[in-house]
């Protein structure tokens, strides 16, 4: 493969230098995989397309000899990309070449930047992402002061806006490492106080632990492909019923799966629903949908 027009051009030109560079190291069959992660700048000054960095993580299964450093240090300046090395797990994770790494994408209609380590799930295509959020909270009509629900909140990327919006925000995470990062772009973003973040296992929860976390006003919705099938059935078993809650789904199945408990059992009204289109040139679709209480 010379070439990937799935993939941003900077990222597909660097196919074959890798490749060179893969076949010129010691390691070579000690590197099973390198992830690729792409960071939106600030936009310049003289307002031309932000700039883009890129990050790619070497996973490793040895330690890096000398002339391989070399070989990795004189790739990153050539090229003008982060390298990260992995030697076990992702979160051992740390930078190469140079020393101090920072990544991050805008959210410019909140005015929030949010930052992410490369092996941190962000969603593959920013412009996009920026749109679906702003579409997700306005759906959710936030009024200040409101408390509002984030599960499966990962990063913050939904939590953060909604806090913008004057909103007091709980986001439930199964990952602690998200957790921190979410919290710390909260503080990065001045918004410390309106949004708290908290390590849950979303896939068992109960009608007893959804009754003690809110009340929400607001709920928004933003599991992994399995769907949130303990989620909507603790709400559909309880009296907490949020007035409005947004759904967003990377798996059209699961999410019907999920609205039918909300309309059928829960009692809630389908209010829209529609498609994002994250991944072009693919089969797969980002799904978007509201549920209004009857009563509201």
């Amino acid at each position: 493969m010379r070439e990937c027009h799935v993939l941003p051009p900077r990222v597909s030109d660097l196919l074959v230098p890798l490749r060179e560079l893969i076949i010129a190291m010691d390691m070579r069959d000690r590197m099973p995989q390198i992830e690729v992660a792409v960071a939106q700048n600030p936009r310049r000054p003289d307002g031309g397309p932000s700039p883009m960095t890129i990050a790619l993580v070497f996973r490793i299964l040895d330690p890096v000899s000398p002339a391989d450093r070399d070989r990795l240090a004189a790739f990153a300046r050539t090229h003008a990309v982060q390298l990260w090395l992995q030697p076990k797990g992702p979160d051992t994770i740390e930078p190469f070449d140079p020393a101090d790494c920072s990544l991050s994408y805008p959210l410019a209609e909140f005015d929030l930047r949010m930052p992410f380590l490369p092996t941190d799930f962000t969603q593959v295509n920013h412009q996009i992402n920026a749109s679906m959020v702003g579409q997700a909270v306005r759906l959710l009509e936030i009024q200040p002061g409101e408390l509002v629900g984030d599960l499966f909140c990962g990063l913050g990327n939904f939590s953060l806006p909604m806090a913008r919006r004057g909103a007091q925000v709980l986001g439930l995470e199964g990952a602690a490492s998200l957790c921190r990062r979410a919290e710390q772009a909260a503080r990065d973003n001045g918004l410390a106080g309106q949004a708290r973040f908290e390590v849950a296992d979303l896939f068992q929860m109960t009608p007893e632990r959804w009754q003690a976390l809110g009340p929400f006003k607001r709920l928004l919705i933003d599991p992994p492909r399995e769907g949130a099938a303990a989620v909507v059935a603790a709400i559909a078993a309880s009296d907490h019923r949020p007035e409005r809650i947004v759904y967003v789904s990377c798996n059209p199945a699961t999410l019907a799966r999920d609205a039918a408990i909300l309309v059928h059992q829960a009692g809630y009204r389908l209010a829209t629903a529609g498609i994002v289109n994250m991944f072009p040139h693919t089969s797969h679709v980002e799904s978007m949908a509201s549920f209004e209480w009857p009563d509201r």
